[in-house]
């Protein structure tokens, strides 16, 4: 079995940098606004992919399998009508 990493969480509210240096994303949760919108998670100006959200949706989470999604430089996002924590580690 891999050696496991202290998972950590960081919440934003608007387009920002979630994590400076290599991680890798393990889930995030996203709370859309009235208006649909997206989050795109980025790596080092590298966008990773992106994630809609319905307008008025409720709060929903996206798990991801293994051990996370690797980001190489760092964790970024685009916010468009929604906020975002992101689980890292």
């Amino acid at each position: 079995m891999a050696m496991q990493t202290d998972v950590k969480a960081k919440s934003i509210g608007s387009t920002g940098l979630v994590y400076e240096g290599r991680t890798r994303v393990k889930s995030v949760l996203i709370g859309p606004t009235s208006s649909a919108g997206n989050v795109t998670l980025v790596d080092g100006g590298t966008n990773v992919f992106v994630i809609p959200t319905t307008a008025n949706g409720e709060t929903f989470a996206v798990l991801i399998p293994d051990q996370g999604v690797l980001f190489q430089t760092n964790v970024s996002a685009i916010l468009v009508n929604a906020s975002l924590t992101v689980f890292y580690g």
